[in-house]
């Protein structure tokens, strides 16, 4: 499954923490946003390794779970950021 998952976490220390855990699943493509390609159990993982570091009191992390062909119709504006293209098939449509 296709997922982004985008972070709002107060602490530098635990921020660059949650960073280091989903740049092993996936590509970081903006400041606290990830995109990853993950099976249900890797998912799984994400969150619970998240959930033990955040505050839930002060931080957040968003989970969007698209499918095949939400995935094929993102758009940008600007500069992309993106540090893998090779798995995105050209579905990147600039606006």
């Amino acid at each position: 499954m296709f997922v982004v998952v985008a972070y709002d976490i107060s602490s530098d220390e635990k921020r660059n923490k949650c960073m280091n855990i989903l740049k092993d699943y996936g590509n970081r493509v903006n400041f606290s946003v990830f995109e990853c390609t993950v099976d249900a159990q890797k998912l799984k993982e994400i969150k619970e390794k998240i959930n033990k570091l955040i505050d839930n009191k002060t931080d957040s992390v968003l989970y969007y779970i698209l499918c095949d062909a939400c995935k094929t119709k993102r758009t940008y504006s600007g500069a992309p950021n993106l540090s893998d293209l090779s798995d995105l098939d050209n579905t990147i449509i600039r606006l």
